[in-house]
């Protein structure tokens, strides 16, 4: 763990304090896309997105610049300012080179979950994240008289953003409860104890997620039902979608599918801001909040479904509750806020393929025993067992088993790289080595690329599908234990880039701008609303509609 040493540093000053700011405010909605501020904002309850819409600075053309848009990398781009060649997070899993072993983003295996029984891989610590993040470096200039807190209904979602420094908790399918790993705590501290022992999740007992708002003001009110949308662990893929008794041992599980494990972040959250005393002291504490429901929804039933639409519309409410509570607590006069989303989102192969647009799937054994690679494999090289494994957005390949053969690695990846290439469906594949080799032309898919791309934790192609194809891994389906996934994230397409950006706070003035800018501006622009050093590996650009007030 970083150490700060019995740092004794003034508090934050400048900038910070003639703006008088309490707290910086992060909310990550996890896979929102940016035309959602238009496409649902008809009917935004007032003081939810639409309080920032109306007070703060809103950045209608904000992209990801790096190729692969999953949640770890979205979520650590957003807290360091970084890509993730800087920050490390490459993907939400990625392959260890030496071992073959799949490695999660925060996989840590030094940090048990507290409560838990400690098991391989099962650990987890911000320590994979290579850069500090906006909430580190508050806590470094105040000689750590700032705190940082962060919390998610997933795991990266609070990890990641809580940063080196901070603390972090999320909630677990397995208990129905917030937790958080050693790294943080030795024990949990007595007001999250009260919390879960409190049994949260028994009051959905019984209950459905149900429609906020009457059927007939949704625009997918007619098509609740198709065929390739998820029931996923009994939910089924109609309204209302039954939680349960209580008695299934996948209660919980399906709870923190729903928007219901949204309401418990920020009830739980709630209760942490007042038994910690969240800017009530006399420096600027951070804090994250991510919302997941948004993401599962667009996962299982598509961008374009009712549950989608329906979890935009509770995480609005959500966000006006939410504000309410800071403005009884703290003032808003006296709070930043800035909100984005780790990612966009797709829609479904299916309902494209419905309008006349040319998509598709890959089958999940796609690089499986017997695929046409490996044979073209072993009709070039005299060998088929060369791909290590898949794990989006790599291809691995077994270096042990190239050497064996009397090849290199170089060779092997530039054929593998040219039989994708021609494979129907796939856009792009460029190799690790061209990549090393600085042999990478600046054609902006290829740009991306290099964004996306770590020495030593990513894999040897990249695998770039055309648009509205979908190539995920079979582990990935069957840990949710699905035939296929209705719709999946993770490219450098549009849809999955844009992403809303809104800052709203002290002195920020309305506007809304339409210039093309990145969610690696985030950081270092509250870093210098703030007046404090951007995170150490910050190379997004300061927002000077932000700052110039």
């Amino acid at each position: 763990m970083f150490a700060l040493c019995g740092l004794s540093l003034p508090l934050v000053a400048g900038a910070q304090q003639q703006k008088d700011v309490k707290l910086v405010l992060q909310i990550t909605v996890d896979q929102l896309r940016g035309d959602t501020m238009t496409r649902f904002g008809d009917r935004f309850v007032k003081g939810g997105f639409r309080h920032l819409l109306e007070n703060g600075v809103h950045f209608s053309n904000t992209h990801y610049d790096h190729a692969n848009t999953e949640t770890a990398p979205g979520h650590a781009t957003l807290a360091t300012g970084a890509n993730p060649s800087r920050h490390g997070i490459v993907a939400n899993d990625w392959i260890n080179a030496t071992t073959g072993a799949f490695v999660y983003n925060t996989e840590d295996d030094r940090h048990h979950i507290l409560g838990s029984e400690k098991k391989p891989h099962q650990g987890v610590s911000p320590r994979n994240l290579l850069s500090t993040t906006i909430g580190d470096e508050l806590v470094l200039h105040s000689g750590s008289r700032s705190r940082a807190f962060a919390v998610s209904p997933k795991d990266r979602g609070a990890i990641l953003p809580g940063g080196h420094f901070g603390k972090a908790f999320w909630y677990s399918k397995r208990s129905g409860t917030f937790v958080t790993s050693s790294y943080y705590y030795d024990d949990y501290p007595e007001w999250a104890a009260q919390w879960n022992e409190s049994k949260p999740t028994a009051r959905y007992q019984n209950q459905s997620w149900s429609l906020l708002n009457p059927i007939e003001s949704y625009i997918a009110r007619d098509i609740d039902d198709r065929p390739y949308e998820g029931d996923i662990m009994g939910l089924g893929r109609t309204f209302p979608h039954p939680l349960g008794d209580g008695s299934s041992k996948y209660f919980n599980a399906a709870i923190g599918l729903t928007p219901m494990a949204d309401e418990l972040a920020l009830e739980f959250a709630k209760v942490m801001f007042e038994a910690e005393a969240i800017a009530a002291g006399d420096s600027t504490d951070y804090l994250q909040i991510s919302f997941s429901s948004c993401d599962y929804a667009g996962h299982f039933f598509g961008a374009s479904s009712l549950e989608y639409e329906d979890a935009v519309l509770r995480v609005d409410a959500l966000l006006a509750d939410l504000f309410a509570f800071i403005d009884e607590k703290v003032g808003l006069d006296k709070t930043v806020i800035a909100l984005c989303a780790d990612h966009g989102g797709p829609e479904s192969p299916e309902y494209m393929q419905s309008l006349g647009f040319d998509a598709g799937r890959f089958p999940l054994d796609l690089f499986k025993i017997n695929n046409p690679f490996a044979m073209a494999l072993q009709k070039r090289f005299g060998r088929a067992d060369f791909i290590k494994g898949h794990s989006h957005p790599y291809l691995y390949i077994d270096q042990d088993a190239v050497t064996e053969a009397g090849a290199t690695v170089e060779e092997v990846e530039q054929f593998l790289a040219g039989e994708l290439r021609r494979k129907e469906g796939i856009a792009y594949a460029l190799t690790r080595s061209d990549l090393l080799e600085g042999r990478v032309a600046g054609a902006p898919m290829q740009e991306m690329i290099r964004r996306s791309f770590h020495p030593t934790r990513s894999g040897n192609i990249h695998l770039i599908p055309e648009q509205y194809w979908f190539l995920h891994s079979t582990a990935e389906a069957q840990a949710l234990g699905i035939d296929l996934i209705t719709a999946i994230h993770g490219s450098p397409w549009s849809y999955d880039t844009f992403v809303p950006l809104l800052f709203a706070g002290p002195s920020i003035k309305p506007q809304k701008v339409a210039r093309r800018v990145t969610p690696r501006d985030l950081a270092p622009t509250l870093a210098n609303y703030l007046g404090i050093k951007a995170p150490s590996g910050s190379s997004g650009n300061v927002l000077v509609e932000v700052i110039d007030n």
